[in-house]
């Protein structure tokens, strides 16, 4: 599970406007799951579902395609 704030804080220049935009989509494409956790400090955290491990499976083979690509043609 990952918090927004983590998120952000790990990609210079992403805005949190951004972010939100991009999880909400990313929750509505079923790639992510959202749990928001009420309580004294409420926050939300967000979880890769089964469909979505299978879709980073896919963008890694991209990923490493891509390098492959790169290094061939260097």
């Amino acid at each position: 599970m990952c918090r927004p704030g983590a998120l952000r804080r790990s990609v210079e220049g992403l805005t949190t406007k951004v972010l939100n935009e991009r999880l909400a989509r990313l929750v509505g494409f079923g790639i992510l799951e959202k749990h928001s956790f009420p309580g004294r400090c409420p926050h939300v955290e967000y979880r890769l579902t089964e469909f979505g491990m299978r879709f980073a499976t896919l963008v890694d083979v991209i990923d490493e395609l891509e390098r492959y690509r790169r290094a061939a043609s260097g």
